[in-house]
């Protein structure tokens, strides 16, 4: 009983010091609804040891070091959280819900579509057009294909090139370190195709501008839903429903597709965001928060 009596919430050094100063909104709801249940919750540093192998434990974006730790990360903007058992978003369960926008109130959905593309974005999302370059937003490991994606990222953009005549501007991302080698193929693809423009930033700019977002699973596509653009996705995200996955034998049907879609943004944000994410800005907040851990058999 004593292990189950508490909780430890392993953070990231800066974000350790805003929890233990009760700076932080999320995580002080967290830590109130765990004392709420009689737990004895301890902040510790992400990669400490642990109590015991089958301790109750949650991390900040990294996955949990015991058999019954959870993971908690920001759901692309704040105050919008989730709690899961694995890091892997395209296999948390808003990634295997089913959206149906019927089931959502269309006058409702427009008001917070709206609220947050001016709260997040100003006045850009409504000096939008589709007429521009496809923009394709590349992460990091580019010439890697890994296990959530359909292909390489410099496959994924040669796959671009060859589906489609318009220009095409391809995003680097500015927090990675690319390679020589991936910055020569980049390059080597550029001076091949003069309608392609590599960049970097202005993210804003380009999704006023572009026709569609072609990613593996990068967060500005999710940004592209505030500005009324679809997505084509060459890897798995938990975002997905109403994007286009690339489908590597057909991708002439799947460029065909994200270019022509017009799915109903509105009504997709509120589904993901009110009612399947924890808005931590809301006063139910605290009630989603046991909601979801209880969800993974924790005694809350």
């Amino acid at each position: 009983m004593q292990d189950r009596a508490e909780v430890d919430i392993y953070l990231e050094p800066p974000l350790r010091k805003s929890a233990e100063s009760g700076a932080h909104n999320f995580i002080g709801k967290v830590a109130r609804v765990l004392e709420n249940a009689q737990f004895r919750v301890t902040y510790r540093d992400i990669g400490g040891p642990v109590r015991a192998p089958d301790a109750l434990t949650l991390s900040h974006m990294a996955p949990a070091p015991t058999t019954r730790g959870l993971i908690f990360r920001r759901c692309y903007h704040y105050p919008f959280w989730q709690i899961e058992a694995r890091p892997e978003r395209w296999l948390w369960d808003v990634a295997l819900g089913e959206f149906d926008p019927a089931l959502i109130d269309p006058i409702e959905a427009q008001r917070f579509y709206r609220f947050w593309q001016k709260r997040l974005f100003g006045s850009a999302p409504e000096q939008t057009r589709r007429d521009g370059p496809i923009y394709v937003t590349l992460q990091g490991r580019l010439l890697q294909r890994r296990s959530f994606q359909s292909c390489s990222p410099i496959e994924m953009l040669e796959h671009t090139l060859a589906q489609s005549t318009c220009l095409i501007v391809a995003a680097l991302h500015p927090k990675e370190v690319y390679s020589a080698e991936e910055l020569t193929a980049l390059e080597r693809l550029a001076a091949q195709h003069p309608r392609l423009t590599l960049t970097m930033g202005q993210m804003e700019r380009h999704l006023q501008n572009c026709a569609f977002v072609v990613t593996q699973n990068s967060a500005v596509a999710f940004s592209g839903y505030f500005f009324g653009k679809p997505a084509l996705f060459f890897g798995q995200i938990d975002f997905h429903h109403i994007g286009v996955r690339a489908d590597l034998a057909d991708l002439s049907q799947c460029f065909d597709a994200a270019e022509r879609a017009e799915p109903d943004f509105a009504a997709y944000l509120w589904w993901f965001w009110q009612d399947n994410c924890i808005n931590a800005g809301r006063a139910e907040a605290e009630e989603k928060i046991a909601a979801r851990l209880r969800r993974f058999g924790w005694p809350v």
